[in-house]
């Protein structure tokens, strides 16, 4: 009788099994939402090696990573590591990978060469490219040389090619759904959501709260998902946080440039400890361990849905020429953690 219960029984217990899987994975939670940014050697003499960051990323659950130039050193140390990786395109290669064989050849030397067993997710083409900068005339056409060097090696549907841009593109983002992109950016940014129709590809954005506190006096509590009560009514919606503010005048922006159907990654997103009033380990603390557990949802425009978003920065960098820019490491050069946060 209780191995004929038990036969019984299985099939629903296989079946509840598979419902609390579904409801507690990764991507019905927003855990893995979630990565950081590593800047590499390149800004910091102290830094562990390669394998010893990855390995920190995996030992703390984080399964995603964005770095800002490929190199051999960390894309061998990716392979087989089940990690999804954004790859940039520093600005100053954007000229020559305008030219379709330098990037076939970009492609082919930094992408394919890996691709069995590195899961790229985005190229990011130049990040927070100024739009009136000479440099900007080329993101569109590096984008669409890699883009076609991508879809040459039947990499189209695994990476999407996008660019990283800032939150200074908006002219207005004050309430959000009078978000619009400034003048000298349309230009620019056009062609570019464009692409991203066309291509399936997200437009990537660094949204930095901390910054509009520094630089345009907005409330410190109200940019640490601190504020007691609603700062911002606009229409029904309503805004507690400064974050999802930005976000969300970003897609009003997006929307009035016939990219109402784009995502938004958040490719950067943080605090630093140190160089100034604001700038304290108690500060950047609480935006860490509140942003993590607010991007598990959605922002009042776009509710319920976890937003993908980039932790800036894995460590501390000191050779950053600000000093500000030192501080925004998640963890010590030593591998210690700096703040009480779970990235689960």
């Amino acid at each position: 009788m209780a191995s004929f219960y038990a036969m019984r029984k299985k099939p629903y217990m296989a079946a509840i099994l598979l419902l609390l899987g579904l409801l507690f994975s990764p991507e019905h939670t927003g855990a893995q939402s979630l990565g950081v940014c590593y800047g590499g050697q390149g800004n910091a003499n102290n830094l562990p090696p390669e394998s010893e960051a990855v390995s920190l990323c995996t030992t703390n659950n984080i399964g995603r990573i964005r770095i800002y130039s490929p190199y051999t050193e960390i894309l061998q140390v990716l392979r087989d590591s089940n990690i999804d990786l954004i790859v940039g395109v520093p600005n100053d290669s954007l000229q020559a990978l305008a030219n379709p064989s330098a990037a076939a050849d970009w492609v082919q030397r930094n992408i394919k060469d890996y691709s069995s067993n590195v899961k790229f997710k985005y190229i990011a083409v130049g990040n927070e490219v100024n739009p009136t900068s000479e440099t900007a005339q080329f993101v569109l056409t590096a984008m669409q040389s890699i883009y076609k060097a991508i879809t040459d090696g039947g990499l189209q549907n695994q990476i999407k090619v996008s660019t990283a841009v800032d939150t200074n593109l908006l002219g207005v983002f004050d309430p959000p759904s009078t978000g619009a992109f400034s003048d000298n950016a349309r230009p620019f940014i056009e062609p570019i959501i464009s692409f991203l129709v066309n291509t399936g590809a997200p437009l990537l954005a660094n949204i930095y709260p901390y910054f509009r506190v520094k630089y345009n006096d907005q409330p410190v509590p109200y940019a640490l998902f601190t504020a007691p009560e609603v700062v911002v009514h606009d229409g029904q919606l309503e805004y507690k946080n400064l974050f999802d503010a930005l976000m969300d005048a970003m897609y009003s922006a997006l929307e009035k440039r016939n990219g109402g159907s784009l995502e938004i990654v958040v490719s950067e997103s943080g605090w630093p400890s140190a160089g100034g009033a604001v700038e304290t380990i108690e500060n950047a603390g609480t935006y860490y361990r509140n942003l993590i557990n607010h991007v598990k949802g959605g922002t009042p425009k776009r509710p319920a849905k976890a937003i993908e978003t980039y932790l800036f920065a894995l460590f501390d960098e000191n050779l950053k020429t600000e000093e500000i820019e030192r501080h925004f490491g998640l963890f010590y050069p030593s591998k210690q953690p700096k703040y009480n946060v779970s990235f689960n």
